[in-house]
Protein backbone atom coordinates (compact mmCIF):
# COMPACT_ATOMS: atom_id res chain seq x y z
CA UNK A 1 0.00 0.00 0.00
CA UNK A 2 1.30 3.36 -0.67
CA UNK A 3 1.95 5.89 1.78
CA UNK A 4 0.15 8.90 -0.42
CA UNK A 5 -3.46 8.62 -1.90
CA UNK A 6 -4.45 7.38 -4.93
CA UNK A 7 -7.37 8.01 -7.27
CA UNK A 8 -9.11 4.58 -5.95
CA UNK A 9 -8.18 4.12 -2.44
CA UNK A 10 -6.31 5.71 0.63
CA UNK A 11 -2.52 5.75 1.43
CA UNK A 12 -1.73 4.42 4.84
CA UNK A 13 -1.27 7.89 6.50
CA UNK A 14 -4.63 8.95 5.59
CA UNK A 15 -5.97 5.70 7.10
CA UNK A 16 -3.93 6.01 9.85
CA UNK A 17 -4.96 9.45 10.70
CA UNK A 18 -8.11 8.65 10.33
CA UNK A 19 -8.38 5.56 12.64
CA UNK A 20 -6.36 6.61 14.60
CA UNK A 21 -8.59 9.91 15.45
CA UNK A 22 -11.92 8.12 15.53
CA UNK A 23 -11.59 6.33 18.33
CA UNK A 24 -9.52 9.14 20.40
CA UNK A 25 -12.52 11.64 19.26
CA UNK A 26 -15.11 9.19 20.82
CA UNK A 27 -13.17 8.17 23.75
CA UNK A 28 -13.15 12.32 24.60
CA UNK A 29 -16.37 12.47 24.32
CA UNK A 30 -16.99 9.33 26.53
CA UNK A 31 -14.41 10.50 29.00
CA UNK A 32 -16.20 14.40 28.99
CA UNK A 33 -19.04 13.25 29.37
CA UNK A 34 -17.95 10.81 32.24
CA UNK A 35 -15.80 13.44 34.42
CA UNK A 36 -19.37 15.86 33.82
CA UNK A 37 -20.71 13.09 36.51
CA UNK A 38 -17.74 13.18 38.72
CA UNK A 39 -17.85 15.07 42.36
CA UNK A 40 -15.34 17.49 43.62
CA UNK A 41 -14.21 14.19 45.82
CA UNK A 42 -13.77 11.82 43.14
CA UNK A 43 -10.02 10.75 43.15
CA UNK A 44 -10.41 11.52 39.05
CA UNK A 45 -12.28 15.18 39.82
CA UNK A 46 -8.50 16.79 38.69
CA UNK A 47 -6.86 13.77 36.94
CA UNK A 48 -10.01 13.08 34.33
CA UNK A 49 -9.73 16.97 33.48
CA UNK A 50 -5.96 16.98 32.62
CA UNK A 51 -5.93 13.53 30.44
CA UNK A 52 -9.03 15.30 28.46
CA UNK A 53 -7.30 18.53 27.67
CA UNK A 54 -3.82 16.55 26.86
CA UNK A 55 -5.71 13.97 24.47
CA UNK A 56 -7.14 16.93 22.90
CA UNK A 57 -4.28 19.24 22.31
CA UNK A 58 -2.60 16.02 20.83
CA UNK A 59 -5.67 15.41 18.41
CA UNK A 60 -5.40 19.81 17.54
CA UNK A 61 -1.73 18.49 16.22
CA UNK A 62 -3.15 15.53 14.12
CA UNK A 63 -6.38 17.33 13.40
CA UNK A 64 -4.25 20.37 11.65
CA UNK A 65 -1.89 17.73 10.16
CA UNK A 66 -4.35 15.85 8.84
CA UNK A 67 -5.88 18.76 7.04
CA UNK A 68 -2.70 19.84 6.19
CA UNK A 69 -2.11 16.48 4.31
CA UNK A 70 -5.44 16.42 2.97
CA UNK A 71 -4.57 19.88 1.10
CA UNK A 72 -1.35 18.08 -0.46
CA UNK A 73 -2.68 14.68 -0.81
CA UNK A 74 -6.20 14.66 -1.91
CA UNK A 75 -8.67 12.10 -1.43
CA UNK A 76 -9.51 9.63 -3.72
CA UNK A 77 -12.13 10.10 -6.53
CA UNK A 78 -16.16 9.30 -5.78
CA UNK A 79 -17.02 6.18 -7.25
CA UNK A 80 -18.73 6.66 -10.90
CA UNK A 81 -21.54 4.78 -9.72
CA UNK A 82 -22.78 7.22 -6.52
CA UNK A 83 -25.01 9.67 -7.47
CA UNK A 84 -23.62 14.18 -7.44
CA UNK A 85 -25.99 14.46 -4.60
CA UNK A 86 -24.52 11.44 -2.40
CA UNK A 87 -20.84 13.04 -3.31
CA UNK A 88 -21.51 16.58 -2.35
CA UNK A 89 -23.64 15.32 0.80
CA UNK A 90 -20.06 13.56 1.76
CA UNK A 91 -18.09 16.12 1.41
CA UNK A 92 -20.10 18.36 3.17
CA UNK A 93 -20.45 15.84 5.93
CA UNK A 94 -16.44 15.87 5.91
CA UNK A 95 -16.00 19.71 6.24
CA UNK A 96 -18.70 19.92 8.57
CA UNK A 97 -17.04 16.89 11.08
CA UNK A 98 -13.46 19.30 10.28
CA UNK A 99 -14.98 22.46 11.31
CA UNK A 100 -16.84 21.55 14.83
CA UNK A 101 -13.90 19.69 15.74
CA UNK A 102 -11.62 22.62 15.50
CA UNK A 103 -14.18 24.51 17.13
CA UNK A 104 -14.67 22.19 19.50
CA UNK A 105 -10.75 22.39 20.48
CA UNK A 106 -11.01 25.97 20.39
CA UNK A 107 -14.39 26.25 22.64
CA UNK A 108 -11.95 23.57 25.21
CA UNK A 109 -8.71 25.52 24.90
CA UNK A 110 -10.92 28.42 25.60
CA UNK A 111 -12.67 26.86 29.09
CA UNK A 112 -9.01 25.92 29.91
CA UNK A 113 -7.32 29.04 29.43
CA UNK A 114 -10.03 31.04 31.15
CA UNK A 115 -8.39 31.55 34.15
CA UNK A 116 -4.95 32.28 32.66
CA UNK A 117 -3.17 28.85 33.09
CA UNK A 118 -1.41 27.09 30.05
CA UNK A 119 -2.90 23.88 29.48
CA UNK A 120 0.03 21.12 30.27
CA UNK A 121 -0.06 18.32 28.07
CA UNK A 122 1.25 15.17 29.67
CA UNK A 123 4.03 17.22 31.29
CA UNK A 124 5.79 17.36 27.66
CA UNK A 125 4.81 20.69 26.78
CA UNK A 126 2.10 23.45 27.74
CA UNK A 127 -0.23 25.50 25.26
CA UNK A 128 -0.03 29.16 26.78
CA UNK A 129 -3.08 31.16 27.14
CA UNK A 130 -3.92 33.73 24.67
CA UNK A 131 -7.43 34.47 24.60
CA UNK A 132 -8.72 36.18 28.83
CA UNK A 133 -10.80 38.50 29.88
CA UNK A 134 -13.94 37.57 27.98
CA UNK A 135 -16.87 37.76 30.31
CA UNK A 136 -18.39 34.62 31.33
CA UNK A 137 -15.57 32.97 29.34
CA UNK A 138 -15.50 29.68 30.87
CA UNK A 139 -19.08 29.18 31.34
CA UNK A 140 -20.42 29.94 27.33
CA UNK A 141 -16.81 28.12 26.17
CA UNK A 142 -18.36 25.15 27.74
CA UNK A 143 -21.95 25.83 27.01
CA UNK A 144 -21.07 25.43 23.08
CA UNK A 145 -18.08 22.68 23.63
CA UNK A 146 -21.05 20.11 24.86
CA UNK A 147 -23.36 21.47 21.71
CA UNK A 148 -20.67 21.03 19.56
CA UNK A 149 -19.48 17.55 21.19
CA UNK A 150 -23.29 16.60 20.83
CA UNK A 151 -23.53 17.57 17.38
CA UNK A 152 -20.17 16.10 16.82
CA UNK A 153 -21.20 12.61 17.92
CA UNK A 154 -24.68 12.74 15.29
CA UNK A 155 -22.37 13.81 12.76
CA UNK A 156 -19.98 10.77 13.01
CA UNK A 157 -23.04 8.54 13.20
CA UNK A 158 -24.23 9.78 10.20
CA UNK A 159 -20.95 9.58 8.78
CA UNK A 160 -20.41 5.89 9.61
CA UNK A 161 -23.93 4.82 8.76
CA UNK A 162 -22.88 6.10 5.51
CA UNK A 163 -20.02 4.08 5.10
CA UNK A 164 -21.89 0.64 6.61
CA UNK A 165 -24.66 1.55 3.92
CA UNK A 166 -22.59 1.84 1.20
CA UNK A 167 -20.70 -1.87 2.67
CA UNK A 168 -23.69 -3.94 3.44
CA UNK A 169 -26.36 -2.06 0.83
CA UNK A 170 -24.72 -0.80 -2.21
CA UNK A 171 -22.18 -3.55 -1.88
CA UNK A 172 -19.29 -0.89 -3.32
CA UNK A 173 -15.79 -0.15 -1.60
CA UNK A 174 -16.41 2.89 -0.14
CA UNK A 175 -15.56 1.48 3.58
CA UNK A 176 -13.16 -0.46 2.42
CA UNK A 177 -11.12 2.19 0.61
CA UNK A 178 -10.50 3.45 4.38
CA UNK A 179 -9.63 0.35 5.94
CA UNK A 180 -7.34 -0.20 2.95
CA UNK A 181 -8.29 -3.44 1.78
CA UNK A 182 -8.77 -3.90 -1.83
CA UNK A 183 -10.22 -1.50 -4.25
CA UNK A 184 -12.15 -4.67 -6.14
CA UNK A 185 -15.80 -4.29 -5.60
CA UNK A 186 -17.53 -7.34 -4.60
CA UNK A 187 -19.45 -8.24 -7.12
CA UNK A 188 -16.08 -8.13 -9.56
CA UNK A 189 -14.90 -10.43 -7.61
CA UNK A 190 -17.61 -12.80 -7.20
CA UNK A 191 -17.52 -12.83 -10.99
CA UNK A 192 -14.01 -13.51 -11.73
Amino acid sequence: MRFRNHQTHYGWIAITLHWLMAPSIIGLFALGWWMRQLSYYDPWYQQAPDIHKSIGVLMLLLLLFRLLWRVFNPSPQPLPTIPRWQSLAARATHGFIYLVLFSIMLSGYLISTADGRAIEVFGWFSLPPTVRGIPNQEDIAGRVHEILAWSLMILIAVHALAALKHHFINRDTTLRKMLGTTTSSPSSRNRA
